[in-house]
């Protein structure tokens, strides 16, 4: 049975448990759980990470923790009774936990690492902190430790700044905000700009001694010196190293390193040293022999001088060598420091040459007991303590110290009878007064233990020694009375007995017989010569003698012999308990001498006031018995005298003194009666303020003050307790007086002087203190009452002294600090004046600082006080907010507008102490209306008395609010901050919109304050701190659980507040639409809801006002275009926008409520508009957050910008967009496209002087100007991409603008730079580009891609393998398609994404410039692929039954045509497919195409070489060798069998004219074979004569096969006219029988309009020609799965190519061709899941190379618009057959496609024109064209001409060259490819525009030619014409131009149906598309 627990809530998962039992929770470690009912070992809960589900789980699986349960039952709450730290550490490392993996993946692998570290330290200490066996300090220190670490790594992640309160997280809501701000700032300048620490330390590590010449022992001694007042300035640090160099005792490394400690930062400077002294221990000479004295000496060795300077920059320096250095004379060894630290080299050099001291120096900073807790294991160890000489910065009370410090000087000594100076050694002893030596009391430094006695080091003869060796005597106070310091000298022999011969002493006593300690300075003792045998135990026998040549000391009046030897030292007393000054131990002494008190009392000034402090408690006692004593003859000097030590204890040094004499007050002050003389002596110096000569002195005694008072009231508390409490009521009065004195004295006002305010301002700044002793005696309402009249009686004179009004403040705020303050009743009293005086400075804008750190103390205890729920403090607490509110609220707005307002100061000091300024008082702001009420709001609304001071109120304070949420009121880590202001905004928002609603509705609505209310509502739902979908789960619940989400609160009043407006709604539209929008773009479901519906209201009101909506729809476009681009809004936005589902809630959706309206269609248009635009935003948005431009970004900028123009006429936009997809395509390198895209901009501007205004790059300057410019670009752009022809025509439109100012000079420039334009189409290279069609499918792809189809041109060398992986990295996620046929509707709707790839043929629009004959290919190349609108792709299929013999009698072609929207290239390198149109080919007219391609080719490539254009006759002979080849082996065969036999021409008599047209071709192409031959025999090579004599020899046999005799009647009865010799066969000489219903179409294509697809070469050279014979009797008897693999051969090919169009084998999808021969490695690789050819048998039908004349070929014989050869026969159409095709997934969708387009099958062909080719037949001979492309690969190749890869002038016949542009099929992955490498070879080029050039006698017939335009950015139809933009078009000429040139057809326009007459055949004329932006765009 399920019980629920009363103790067990809480716990922690320790094992993970996978929940696979019924009803069972999947727990994983780590998780805590709340756990609600248990039953036998089992819990029911659920994890508080998920507490929506819950479960069951074993109860051993789960750690309890102790808990607190709030709201018990249903809706209980579980809370952990843990230390807070530990909770903040728990929920901190799940965060960053999952942030830390981020860091792995983002790389940032420096943090990731210190990271690591981190949560591995706060484990550890959080271990330390759950075990609790941690004392309290240690306690603190490791939570000191976490809290830094948290802090750290919040800080490093950018997570928010934690406000903390003694290392516990604060609630903010349990303190005021005031002191949320105090902590918040504390926090983040404690990160920002740490506290330089005020004490430093330095650690010195001794570690050895290297040198060579060592084997004696060595005393290193460590000492800081000051070179710039050359004296030592710390203790020594003495060492002791062995015979190696290392310390002496290993065992105690406490002894090889010590802490100077307590350096101060003025120490912390360059010319202070660490200097080294090392001083060798041994004999007396280092050369000496060992056995020549076995005494040992301390002898100098060496020093070592470092500046501390050098450890400033690392604070470390480890394992540091310093050079040792020894002076070159001993005598000066004492200053050999100094003399490094000099420089002076000349007295010192190196020691050795690899003598090195390593030490390790480390500089610490902070107090010293920081320094214990950073560094335990060094204090651990026992360091030794280095101390500063003297006392510290700072004098501590209770410091014990009793230190002498002696230096040990130099002496001056005779000879001594010898004939060489003495070795002087001194031996010291300390002595005390029974003559015994004091033992271990002299210290040689710290890190030896203190020795009995000294000896100095030995300079070798030397009679003046200088030693400067300094000593520590640290002798307790009771030995120190009647001790002497004695001093031995002795002689060292240097002889082998090595004696040491005592020769003289000298002696000093350490106090003289009145108490005096030896003075400090320098002591010249007299040296008192006594024998060897001297005995000098028996200190009484020379006590009795003078000791100093200098003071004669005591009574001691014997003479002094005159000596000149003498001995000096140095003393200095450091020491608490002694005293070296008189005067003070005559005041202790005063008794004894009752007549110097007032000399004593007049000298305790003068005396030094350490040594004051040092006697604190017996001066003061001293000073207040002479008063007791004789208070009429010393009061006032007494009274003088404390107050010269009060305010002695005010110094920095003697500070920490303070609690000494508050001691004494408490405990040992035992004056009762002293009260009254110090009263009336104060009250005296206050009376006489006025008089200036006191004013010094009053001024010491004000300071003073404090502690006066704290005599006063401890006297009177000590009077009390003796009398019982008499006189009270005159001390009552007494206290009065005084006061009233004071409260006259800060009355009084300074005119003209100063000195009266000093003193006022100098009282005011301890009268604070005070306040604490008078509640000692008196009422807290008294005192408040004394201290409310003494302030208030302050002058409110603003005007006046600074300094004082700055004092007045601090004096306010001490009052607001203390004590008194905190009681309800005195804070009553006090409230007024205070705030009087705040509101003064405020209005005054002085003192803002100090004035924004009272309030903030008045909040404070505000708060704390509201927390407490006792009655009378609530009520208090109200009366106070409502005299704050009354007071301060309006000035408080006032401060903050002024103080935002200001500029920030330029120093980063001064701009911190503004922003503290500004947030002290936005803080103030806050916490007061955070505590005020709705009584509060009630009466702060009600106490204005006219609207206009309601309006001001609510302007102003709406304004403040708007400046509260700027991002940079708080820095961006402050979110609790920021979540309180906000959340005190809207509580007071809400209120203050009732007096809105209230008072400016209706008769009194005010524009202004709706305005600003609307605005600030607004900016704040939009803030960044309020985005809770930015936030972590965990922050985000925390959010929601303290404030919910603010922005839907906020949302729900804007609406509420709408509704409110009526008819006043129309002064907000259109002006509130874009704040309005960029709410609803926040991705908050209700937020969206409550918002949307507004925009309803707002067309609804504007249709009222206007009768339509234009205003609100201009206002929504625009405003969305920016937000969007700011990353606002998202796909759900979208959605929701355009849905006409109901929201949820009680908003009807936007579109379900527009089509209520009457004006229900222009809404939903706007609304399916504005969802279209969303639509292209997003997608322009997503696609710029990649890096690289691709064509996502092109397409979609593209697509954006053409809503603009066509949809939305928004011209504005439109050129913003212009400009954006310029800069795309230049950082692309699309030169040609960024022209086009420019090109837009400038059709809108015409050639005037309208000025116009700076926009984007563009400076302000005229239209012509401007236009100018752009031409210039563009003309540039045009060059760079190689499309010089549009270059050209620019060129000219600019020169004529030049020449009509007569700028002749811009005219010449722009003249040659045509020139030279002209000379790069002649003369430089262009790649003919490939064209491939892709097809996006699926719902996955972005608005502009989905479900369309597109013709993207591909880059230079681009080939089709190239291109599919460029898509496919383009769109990773996409899925090949691996047919070429539509998709169905599953695809459409698929959530995927889906590519279909295959390559197009272009069909050229201007004809006329291909076909003519001279033209160089040079030029011919740029309309191959220029203008293009029309693609072309073929797919092969059986119809009806398939002839095993000869499949080419039912082998028919599907023709696609696909229609652009514009012409490529354009302003994209992609353009949608417009319009498809399918065609079927009969196989007859299959044949016919395929001969007459082969029969031009031919033509072309004999003119060529008869006219030298080819270098190289390899392309002719391939071409003749793979047509007679073919031939012989039965090509042509084919199709005699399968079209000429009578059973065909029986069953298809309306074939007539075609097979006629089929004969005559046959015939022709032998008549050309033999004058190609002809031709052929005159200019080949002699080692290709066989070749030659082969071909001719077949040819005969081909003439047999044809039923051919000879052709020389025939040629000479009707002569072939070649425009170049070339032979040509009349038209006239064969007879033809036609009907005029037979007309036959002949397209206006170029060659380079039919492909060549397969990628095996079979007829590239001679020895692979007869290959293929076997390939055609062996394919032509395959099987029916030929068919489904590949097309069926021909028997009637004209070469080794087949005659089926080019495109029948390269059109099939691959599915239906699937090779065995495909290679394994494209079987699985990625490229094949794009649509890939296989590679094919080589056949007659097959070919790999394809010719051009075949391409000619598979024109657009089926399209209905094409014009015919001649215009004068109509054209009978064929109805489509919809039988479904073996090629086709799709039947249906095929026969629909097919239906759709109303194409018809190609008509019967007309005959041919006599004398001369139709001019879509005629082409010209070709220049040289550029190199062709490898067979094997897809580089260029070098341009060597080879059998295999003709490079000249003419039309290769077989060029296996690679080739995937004219493959028209579906890859090009296979392993060879052909295509052309002559001029219509497909070179892959920069794109160019031609210019077409105009005659006068040409004009008939250039109104009826248009050239196509080189861009658009409108929809094209099939019937509209396409003009020449007026930017590329040029006037009429009378001479026309050689270049570029004019076009004689233009675009050809579809046939009618087969009723039509010939007449509709004919061009109609064209009429100019409208278009949307009409202002200047030119139409030709």
């Amino acid at each position: 049975m399920w019980i629920p627990t009363e103790h067990e809530k809480y716990g922690v998962v320790i094992a993970g448990f996978r929940g696979t039992v019924p009803h069972g929770l999947s727990l994983e470690i780590g998780d805590t759980v709340q756990i609600l009912e248990k039953c036998d070992g089992w819990y029911r809960g659920f994890a508080l990470k998920n507490p929506n589900v819950k479960g069951i789980f074993p109860s051993n699986y789960i750690h309890l923790k102790n808990a607190c349960v709030k709201n018990k039952g249903q809706f209980e709450m579980v809370i952990p009774t843990e230390d807070s730290v530990i909770t903040e550490m728990t929920s901190t490392l799940r965060d960053w936990g999952t942030m830390w993996k981020q860091l792995y993946v983002r790389n940032e692998g420096d943090l990731f690492h210190r990271l690591w570290h981190i949560m591995n330290e706060i484990l550890d200490l959080r271990r330390q902190v759950l075990v609790g066996h941690l004392t309290h300090d240690r306690m603190k220190d490791v939570k000191r430790h976490i809290t830094a670490r948290l802090d750290w790594g919040n800080e490093q992640l950018g997570l928010d700044l934690v406000p903390r309160k003694e290392y516990a997280m604060v609630d903010p809501e349990e303190i005021s905000i005031t002191e949320l701000y105090r902590l918040m700032e504390h926090r983040h300048r404690k990160k920002d700009t740490p506290v330089p620490a005020s004490s430093h330390h330095l650690f010195v590590q001794m570690k050895s001694l290297m040198c060579s010449n060592l084997g004696e022992e060595l005393e290193v001694i460590f000492s800081l010196f000051d070179s710039k007042e050359n004296r030592p300035i710390s203790e020594r640090f003495f060492l002791r190293l062995n015979r190696n160099g290392l310390p002496k005792c290993p065992e105690k490394p406490e002894r090889h390193c010590s802490l100077f400690v307590d350096l101060g930062s003025s120490e912390l400077r360059k010319d202070i040293y660490i200097t080294v002294h090392i001083i060798r221990i041994g004999r007396m000479g280092a050369g000496e022999k060992k056995n020549a004295c076995n005494v040992q000496y301390r002898r100098p060795f060496g020093c070592a001088v470092l500046s501390i300077a050098d450890l400033l920059a690392g604070d470390s320096k480890d394992d540091l060598v310093l050079k040792v250095y020894m002076c070159n004379t001993e005598s000066d060894w004492y200053q050999i420091h100094e003399n490094i630290i000099k420089k002076l080299n000349a007295r010192y050099n190196l020691t050795g040459s690899n003598a090195g001291l390593a030490v390790s120096l480390q500089l610490l900073h902070g107090d010293i007991e920081q320094i214990r807790r950073e560094y335990t294991s060094m204090f651990t160890h026992g360091v030794s303590i280095t101390r500063k000489l003297g006392f510290s910065n700072i004098i501590m009370p209770g410091e014990m110290r009793n230190d002498l410090y002696i230096t040990v000087e130099r002496g001056e000594f005779e000879k001594g009878g010898k004939s060489v100076a003495r070795n002087v050694e001194v031996t010291m002893h300390v002595v005390d007064s029974s003559g015994q030596i004091l033992k271990d009391f002299i210290s040689f430094g710290s890190g030896e233990p203190p020795a009995s006695e000294y000896h100095s080091f030995v300079l070798y003869h030397n009679n003046g020694p200088r030693w400067a060796e300094l000593l520590k005597l640290p002798i307790p106070v009771d030995k120190f009375r009647g001790a002497h310091i004695r001093c031995e000298f002795r002689h060292c022999s240097t002889k082998e007995k090595g004696e040491k011969k005592l020769f003289g002493f000298s002696f000093v006593p350490l106090m003289q017989e009145n108490g005096r300690t030896l003075p400090d300075g320098t002591h010249e003792l007299i040296v008192h010569k006594c024998e060897e045998n001297t005995n000098l135990q028996d200190s009484g026998r020379y006590l009795k003698l003078p000791f100093s040549k200098g003071i004669f000391l005591g009574n001691n009046s014997q003479a002094v012999k005159t000596t000149k030897e003498s001995f000096w030292i140095t003393s200095f007393l450091c020491s608490t308990k002694l005293t070296q000054n008189g005067d003070m131990l005559d005041l202790l002494k005063w008794r004894t001498h009752p007549d110097k008190i007032a000399g004593c009392l007049s000298k305790l000034k003068e005396i030094d006031g350490s040594e004051i402090v040092k006697f604190l408690q017996d001066t003061l006692d001293t000073l207040f018995g002479i008063l007791d004593e004789n208070s009429q003859r010393y009061g006032s000097k007494v009274f003088d005298c404390l107050v010269h030590i009060i305010n002695l204890l005010q110094d920095s040094k003697f500070h920490h003194f303070k609690p000494v004499m508050d001691t004494y007050i408490e405990s040992h002050f035992a004056g009762a009666l002293a009260y009254r003389d110090l009263i009336k002596v104060l009250k005296w110096h206050i009376d006489r303020v006025t008089e200036v000569e006191l004013h010094e002195h009053i001024q010491e005694v004000l300071k003073a003050q404090e502690y006066i008072f704290k005599y006063i009231v401890q006297s009177r508390r000590l009077f009390s307790i003796a009398t019982g409490g008499q006189n009270e009521e005159e001390f009552r009065c007494c206290i009065q007086e005084l006061l009233m004195s004071v409260r006259f004295f800060l009355s009084q006002e300074s005119k003209g002087t100063s000195a009266l305010s000093q003193l006022q301002a100098v009282f005011l700044s301890s009268f604070p203190s005070v306040y604490s002793e008078l509640l000692k005696l008196f009422d807290v309402r008294e005192v408040a009452n004394l201290v409310h009249d003494a302030l208030g009686s302050l002058p409110t004179v603003m005007h006046g002294d600074d300094s004082l009004q700055a004092v007045k403040l601090q004096s306010i705020g001490k009052t607001v600090e203390s004590h008194l303050y905190t009681n309800p009743d005195s804070r009553y009293i006090l409230l007024p004046v205070v705030l009087h005086h705040l509101h003064m400075h405020l209005q005054e804008q002085k003192d803002l600082i100090m004035c924004a750190r009272i309030l903030s103390n008045i909040f404070c205890l505000i708060k704390k006080n509201s927390s407490c729920l006792i009655h009378f403090k609530e009520k208090s607490v109200l009366e106070e907010i409502d005299v704050i509110v009354n007071s301060l609220l309006d000035i408080l707005l006032r401060t903050i507008l002024e103080i935002t307002s200001r500029p920030q100061p330029s120093g980063s000091a001064m701009r911190l102490q503004f922003q503290d300024v500004t947030g002290e008082f936005v803080s103030c702001l806050l916490s007061l209306l955070r505590q005020m009420t709705d009584r509060h709001y009630q009466q702060l609304l009600d106490s204005f008395s006219t609207k206009e001071d309601l309006r001001d109120f609510l302007l102003q304070i709406f304004t403040v609010f708007r400046i509260l949420i700027r991002p940079e009121m708080f820095p961006k880590d402050w979110t609790v901050m920021r979540l309180v202001a906000n959340n005190v905004i809207i509580t007071t928002v809400l209120y203050l919109s009732d007096a809105l609603r209230k008072n400016f509705l209706n008769e009194n609505f005010d524009y202004k304050i709706w305005d600003s209310y609307f605005f600030l509502a607004v900016i704040f739902i939009n803030q960044l701190c309020l985005q809770l979908e930015m936030f972590t789960p965990s922050k985000k619940k925390k959010v929601l659980e303290k404030y919910g989400d603010m922005r839907v609160t906020m949302g729900c009043e804007i609406f509420s507040m709408w509704q409110n407006l009526g008819e006043h709604k129309l002064h907000f539209i259109p002006a509130l639409i874009g704040p309005f929008l960029e709410v609803t773009l926040i991705p908050q479901p209700d937020l969206r809801n409550v918002m949307i519906p507004i925009f309803h209201d707002m067309m609804d009101w504007e249709q009222r006002r206007s009768g339509n909506f234009k205003q609100v729809e201009a206002k929504l476009i625009d405003k969305l275009d920016s937000l969007m681009s700011e990353g606002k809004g998202d796909e759900t936005y979208r959605e929701l926008f355009n849905s006409i589902i109901p929201l949820f809630g009680p908003y009807p959706s936007l579109l379900k409520k527009i089509e209520r309206e009457t004006w229900r269609e222009s809404g939903v248009s706007l609304i399916a508009t504005v969802t279209r635009l969303m639509e292209r935003l997003l997608d322009y948005r997503d696609c710029m957050k990649m890096g690289e431009v691709d064509g996502k970004k092109i397409g979609c900028t593209v697509s954006l910008l053409n809503f603009y123009k066509t949809e939305l006429n928004k011209e504005e936009m439109y050129i913003r967009y212009i400009h954006k997809l310029y800069d795309l395509h230049l950082k692309a390198q699309n030169f040609t496209e960024a022209a086009y895209t420019l090109l837009l901009y400038d059709e809108l501007l015409e050639w005037s002087d309208r000025p116009l205004r700076e926009f984007l790059n563009y400076p302000m300057q005229t239209e012509w100007q401007r236009k100018e410019c752009l031409h210039l670009t563009i003309i540039q752009n045009f060059d760079r991409g190689k499309c010089w022809e549009n270059g050209i025509i620019l060129c000219r439109k600019i020169a004529e603008q030049y020449e009509s100012y007569y700028d002749y000079r811009n005219l010449s420039k722009m003249r040659m730079m045509e020139a030279s334009l002209y000379d790069k189409i002649m003369d430089q290279q262009r790649l003919e580009p490939e064209f491939f069609r892709v097809g996006f499918y699926g719902k996955k792809f972005p608005f502009f891609l989905r479900n369309k189809e597109f013709v993207c041109r591909g880059h230079d060398y681009e080939r089709l393998e190239a291109f599919q992986q460029r898509m496919l990295n383009e769109f990773p996620h996409a899925i090949a398609m691996q047919h070429a046929n539509q998709p169905d509707e599953t695809i459409f709707q698929a959530e995927a994404q889906y590519l279909q790839i295959y390559a197009v043929t272009p069909i050229p629009e201007n004809q006329e410039v291909l076909q003519r004959d001279g033209i160089p290919d040079n030029i011919k190349s740029f309309y191959k692929v220029n203008h293009i609108w029309r693609f072309r792709y073929d797919r092969p299929f059986h119809k009806g039954t398939k002839d095993k013999e000869n499949e080419f009698k039912s082998l028919w072609v599907e023709r696609t045509t696909l229609i652009l929207v514009q012409s490529l290239p354009g302003i994209s390198r992609w353009f949608e497919v417009e319009k498809r149109e399918v065609v079927e080919m009969s196989p007859l007219e299959n044949a016919i195409e395929v001969l007459e391609n082969k029969n031009q080719q031919l033509r072309t490539l004999i003119s060529q070489c008869q006219t030298r254009q080819m270098q190289n006759i390899n392309p002719l002979t391939m071409c003749l060798n793979g047509v007679i080849d073919a031939a012989v082996n039965g090509g042509v065969a084919r199709y005699q069998e399968a079209f000429f036999i009578k059973e065909y021409i029986l069953n298809h008599p309306e074939d007539g004219e075609k097979i006629t047209r089929l004969r005559e071709l046959m015939l022709e192409q032998a008549q050309i074979l033999e004058f190609g031959l002809a031709v052929h025999e005159k200019v080949v090579p002699q080692d290709m004569r066989p070749l030659h004599k082969k071909l001719v020899d077949q040819f005969f046999v081909m003439k047999s096969s044809l039923g051919i005799q000879e052709f020389s009647a025939c040629v000479q009865a009707s002569p072939v006219h070649f425009p170049n010799g070339s032979p040509r066969v009349c038209r006239n000489s064969i007879p033809v029988s036609m009907s005029p219903d037979g007309a036959r179409v002949i397209p206006r294509r170029s060659p380079l309009s039919y492909p060549a697809v397969n990628r095996y070469s079979s007829s590239s050279l001679s020895s692979q020609a007869s290959a293929e014979v076997s390939n055609i009797t062996g394919q032509s008897e395959s099987s029916d799965e030929v068919f489904n693999m590949q097309p069926s051969p021909s028997t009637s090919s004209l070469s080794s190519t087949h005659s089926a169009s080019p495109n029948v084998t390269s059109s099939a999808p691959s599915s239906a061709r699937a090779s065995p021969l495909l290679s394994d490695k494209h079987k699985h690789s990625r490229e094949n899941s794009c649509l890939s050819p296989r590679e094919r048998p080589c056949s007659a039908i097959y070919p790999t190379p394809l010719e051009t004349s075949q391409r000619m070929l598979f024109n657009h014989i089926g399209d209905g618009a094409l014009p015919r050869s001649d215009s004068n026969l109509p054209g009978p159409d064929k109805a489509v057959n919809t039988t479904p095709s073996s090629w086709s997934l799709d039947s249906g969708k095929e026969a629909r496609n097919t239906s759709e387009s109303g194409k018809l099958i190609s008509p019967p062909v007309p005959p041919r024109p006599a004398q001369t080719a139709s001019p879509a037949r005629h082409i010209a001979s070709v220049s040289p064209s550029p190199a062709g492309r490898s067979p094997m690969k897809g580089s260029v190749q070098s341009f060597t001409p080879s059998p295999v890869e003709y490079h000249s002038s003419g039309l290769i016949s077989n060029s296996p060259v690679l080739s995937g542009s004219y493959s028209s099929g579906i890859s090009s992955l296979s392993r060879c490819s052909t295509s052309d490498t002559s001029g219509f070879e497909s070179q892959s080029s920069e794109p160019a525009v031609t210019a077409p050039s105009y005659g006068v006698s040409e004009e008939p017939v250039r109104k009826e030619s248009k050239t196509p335009p080189p861009y658009s950015v409108y929809e094209r139809t099939l019937k509209r014409p396409v003009p020449l933009p007026h930017s590329l078009s040029i006037p009429p000429a009378a001479e026309p131009p050689a270049l570029p040139p004019k076009p004689q057809l233009g675009r050809p326009n579809h046939l009618e149906n087969s009723s039509s007459s010939s007449s509709s055949s004919r061009r109609t004329e064209q009429v100019p598309r409208p278009r949307p932006l009409p202002r200047k765009v030119s139409q030709l």
